[in-house]
């Protein structure tokens, strides 16, 4: 069974967030930060840079959030993508990661960066339910858990971004994410 090693409020929950959309048994360790557990020379084994999330599938190990939902949408997502399709899934997963959350969540960045990010994403919600269309993908979890997070952990004033707070409310209400994010 996969393991997944995370600590309390950690990038860990993206990825049980995709997890439990995939509908993969795993098993969730939960690692004590406070306590140096993943500090350990057993987890230190799996990601020698100490962070979570990690995941452990049979023999093979991984870490970094964007690197394993690309991994787990390759290995068990419903349907092959050509090299294009899934192309633009590495792209959403980076934005999300680097530039998105960069633009959110670091505070000098936010006034700046919040309307050159959120206007585009605003018209791509304005047209459409999902980042790519019709259908939820692994981009949505990664850039979905970015904005996700906002109204959890920043409550900044989106009222300008009316598609983007509808696609948040969307999102938050999909069994996965009540299961994952906001337990």
């Amino acid at each position: 069974m996969l393991k997944l090693y995370g600590g309390a409020f950690s990038r860990a929950s993206i990825i049980k967030w995709y997890l439990e959309e995939l509908q993969i048994p795993y098993e969730f360790i939960l690692l004590d930060m406070k306590a140096g557990e993943h500090k350990q020379p057993e987890f230190l084994a799996i990601n020698p840079t100490g962070k979570v999330p990690a995941i452990v599938d049979g023999d093979f190990q991984l870490w970094e959030s964007g690197a394993i939902l690309l991994y787990l949408d390759e290995k068990y997502g419903k349907k092959p993508f050509s090299l294009e399709e899934r192309s633009i899934f590495y792209q959403w997963v980076l934005f999300a990661n680097s530039t998105l959350a960069t633009g959110i969540f670091v505070e000098a960045n936010r006034e700046k960066e919040m309307p050159r990010l959120l206007t585009p994403l605003n018209e791509i919600f304005d047209r459409q339910p999902f980042l790519l269309g019709d259908e939820f993908t692994v981009a949505d979890v990664a850039v979905g858990s970015i904005l996700g997070y906002i109204p959890i952990m920043l409550k900044l004033d989106l009222s300008a971004y009316p598609a983007v707070s509808n696609y948040i409310q969307q999102i938050s209400q999909r069994p996965a994410f009540q299961k994952s994010i906001s337990a």
